[in-house]
């Protein structure tokens, strides 16, 4: 079959043809339909998280998918050739920018009955950071205020509509041009990044989500109240983060090391930091998908690329500027 992969870090993303999937007594053999690209994909590509997702090259990238089901495994019993789905493979099972993939059924769920497979596609890795953001880690509650940093973005999109449908006050950062776009999701308040300082017209926050880093997430610290929450999906990790997920102990002291600062700066201000590296669940997707049919969140799909464009369309996320995400349509 048809899929763009990478040989080295660093390296072209081309076409290739591969092995068919093997399918696992638990797995779901999904005919790709759309495959969101994320940032996380150009990361890997550049070798940013080899350290602590150290894959097999050659590698097909892809971390979102939305398509039909074409076969199934011996073992799985919640879903049947025909059903539109979506999905986020787990880690070193990717690879959706292909014709066909093979994912854990524990990793699946219907796609939204209300949008097309390609808006579907757009929501798996970034709706389920949104939730694992603001629901499992953040536990957002209605009256309190959240800032979401880049909610223009993929990840700001959704985390945005998502935070309004928990009841919270929204604070969030973009370019002017994007403010009143963002008021329609449901931000409260839209801080120019290029002419405001977020950390001056902001104080007395519950909840901060951080897709930037650096500098940005320090000064996040500073609008937080007292025993509020910054979480980071970019980093710096934690030292949580590798025992979570079983890195070795050298890694355990890198990540103490990079986030050593952050997190002594938390200590000061009372509030705490966390790391989030997204996990997949089907059981969160079927969630995200009632929401979305139910019309409380709506996907926003900032350009679609055809199959053949699969190396521009990573490109396209570099340039930026973009609404939300970026999707693959495949043949």
């Amino acid at each position: 079959m048809r899929a763009f992969i990478i040989e080295k870090y660093k390296g072209v993303l081309r076409e290739a043809e591969v092995p068919e999937p093997s399918v696992g007594e638990r797995d779901v053999l999904i005919e790709v339909a759309a495959a969101g690209a994320n940032q996380l994909d150009a990361k890997i590509r550049a070798g940013e998280f080899k350290a602590i997702l150290p894959y097999k090259l050659p590698l097909a990238l892809g971390h979102d998918v939305a398509g039909t089901v074409i076969g199934v495994g011996s073992g799985v019993q919640g879903f049947a050739l025909g059903d539109r789905v979506y999905a986020r493979p787990r880690d070193h099972r990717i690879g959706t920018f292909a014709q066909r993939i093979a994912v854990d059924e524990s990793e699946v769920a219907l796609a939204p009955k209300t949008i097309d497979l390609a808006q579907a596609a757009s929501l798996p890795l970034v709706a389920l950071t949104a939730w694992q953001a603001l629901v499992e880690r953040g536990n957002l509650q209605a009256g309190q205020k959240v800032l979401i940093h880049a909610g223009a973005g993929g990840v700001g999109t959704i985390a945005i509509q998502l935070a309004k449908h928990l009841g919270a006050h929204v604070a969030t950062t973009a370019s002017a041009k994007n403010a009143e776009f963002l008021r329609g999701l449901g931000a409260d308040q839209v801080i120019d990044y290029r002419t405001q300082d977020f950390a001056a017209e902001l104080s007395d926050f519950d909840l901060v989500l951080d897709s930037l880093g650096g500098e940005n997430l320090s000064k996040s610290l500073t609008v937080l109240r007292a025993g509020g929450k910054a979480i980071g999906i970019t980093g710096p990790p934690t030292p949580e983060f590798a025992a979570e997920n079983g890195l070795n102990p050298v890694m355990g002291l890198v990540t103490r090391a990079l986030s050593s600062k952050i997190r002594k700066q938390a200590k000061i201000l009372g509030v705490e930091y966390e790391f989030l590296f997204m996990k997949p669940s089907g059981s969160q997707l079927r969630r995200i998908a009632e929401l979305v049919d139910a019309g409380a969140i709506k996907p926003v799909v900032g350009k679609t690329y055809a199959f053949e464009q699969t190396s521009e369309a990573l490109g396209a996320l570099a340039e930026g500027g973009l609404r939300g995400k970026v999707v693959i349509t495949v043949p």
